[in-house]
């Protein structure tokens, strides 16, 4: 019974969290859209852009252009992702697309490029904290990865032949500089996204090959304060495997202003030291902070 509850705590706490920042998406995409980007006719990429490019020449409502193109994406995505996901993004969009019709927010400037800049960036906090809570404002994504499964283009490379269409009808039925400003518009969301969801602190995953691992480990402990994980490994750099050949592997997630630091000390005490690094997008539980110094006496 009380692991019942204590699951049960845990899954309520969980949704809140999910409901809280979809609320927060969806109230950054809208100041970002009615105080910048609307008024001043600027376009974003992906199905956002498309409705306010059909909003700009039928002289309709935008809001009601993203909840319809965005029904057909949502479809998709109940067959491709589940149905959690579209039942969430339908509650996303169906808010964004409410208020932007009920609900007139100020405009704060009229200089194009600080529209670009900062109505991109408050679109791509949106799409970034919506996307941290389970859910989308704009299903191109969903039609990008459905693609990529039939024709071999990474998401991304679809996701950009969409905009590239996209951004060149603006150009040919409004003008030159709109499609530039949107531009700039779609790299400052996308960017922005890019930071919503890997943080501001870029965690590297390091993997780390030398006969000197137990010297390299207690570095990592000592000087960085990180923790590691040993692997078992063997060498394969030689056709014939003898027992000399097996090492141990030390895997290590650190930031990426450590990684200089890291180096510097790996190289010390193994100059010959075979390191692999990448980019480590999220990380859930572990040892994320430094280790307290009293752990490590």
């Amino acid at each position: 019974m009380p692991e019942s509850h204590s699951s049960l705590k845990i899954t309520v706490r969980h949704y809140l969290r999910q409901a809280f920042l979809m609320f927060i998406g969806v109230m950054c995409a809208v100041f970002g859209l009615e105080s910048f980007l609307l008024p001043n006719d600027v376009l974003d990429g992906g199905v956002t852009g498309i409705s306010l490019l059909l909003a700009i020449i039928t002289d309709g409502r935008p809001s009601v252009f993203i909840f319809l193109i965005n029904i057909p994406f949502l479809a998709l995505g109940w067959l491709q992702i589940g149905r959690g996901f579209a039942i969430k993004s339908f509650a996303s969009i169906s808010l964004l697309a409410l208020i932007l019709y009920f609900f007139d927010f100020p405009v704060i400037t009229d200089d194009p490029l600080l529209i670009a800049i900062f109505g991109g960036f408050f679109l791509g906090l949106g799409i970034g904290f919506s996307i941290r809570g389970g859910a989308i404002i704009d299903g191109t994504e969903v039609l990008a990865i459905y693609l990529g499964k039939k024709t071999g283009f990474s998401v991304g490379e679809l996701i950009l032949i969409f905009n590239i269409l996209i951004f060149s009808v603006a150009a040919y039925l409004l003008s030159i500089d709109t499609a530039l400003y949107s531009i700039i518009t779609y790299f400052a969301a996308s960017r922005t996204v890019d930071f919503v969801l890997e943080g501001f602190d870029e965690y590297i995953g390091v993997t780390i090959i030398s006969d000197q691992h137990a010297e390299i480990r207690e570095m990592i402990l000592t000087k960085l304060r990180r923790g590691a994980t040993i692997y078992h490994g063997s060498k394969g750099f030689s056709l014939q495997q003898k027992e000399e050949a097996k090492t141990n592997i030390l895997y290590t997630v650190i930031t990426r202003l450590e990684v200089s630091k890291l180096e510097g000390e790996i190289e010390k005490i193994d100059p010959g030291a075979f390191l692999v690094m990448s980019k480590v997008k999220d990380i859930r539980g572990g040892m994320i902070k430094k280790l307290p110094l009293k752990k490590l006496k």
